[in-house]
């Protein structure tokens, strides 16, 4: 559990030291090339869900992410002991920590990865170790159910 809780501090700090310096060096709503016709980074306030479903609803993210926290952190500890579980459950907890910090303290999130080659919203890092998580957890969920199967 320790590996955990120290995983989630850095991951959620990474998170919340890159939006300081995206909003330290780039202008707000700039984009700045990064990898060319890839990536580009900007500085985006984000106060809904992805494409901005929800804007403005900052109390319903509010309560949201207070049920996230408690329903994975319940389940972090209970698999705890069980790698495949806790790594995701750790990815998920620290991305939904890293938005709700930028909630918070500004009403909005920071986003700033931009993909060039696609339509896609703009995201952060908080974005990636959720999606991350998610994706892990639902292979791993998918896969264990297919072995019960068996």
């Amino acid at each position: 559990m320790p590996y955990y809780l120290i995983l989630m501090i850095i991951l959620t700090a990474s998170d919340q030291l890159l939006k300081h310096w995206i909003t330290a060096h780039i202008a707000l709503d700039a984009v700045t090339g990064f990898v060319p016709n890839l990536l580009s980074l900007t500085n985006l306030r984000n106060n809904g869900a992805a494409w901005s479903i929800l804007a403005g609803q900052q109390w319903f993210f509010t309560i949201i992410s207070l049920i996230a926290l408690a329903v994975i952190g319940y389940f972090l500890w209970h698999f705890r002991h069980q790698l495949w579980y806790g790594l995701p459950l750790t990815l998920i907890l620290a991305g939904t920590l890293g938005n709700f910090i930028d909630r918070l303290r500004f009403g909005y999130v920071v986003d700033m990865f931009q993909l060039d080659f696609i339509n896609f919203p703009i995201f952060n890092l908080a974005d990636m170790f959720l999606s991350v998580g998610v994706l892990i957890l639902v292979i791993v969920v998918w896969r264990e159910g297919e072995h019960e199967n068996e």
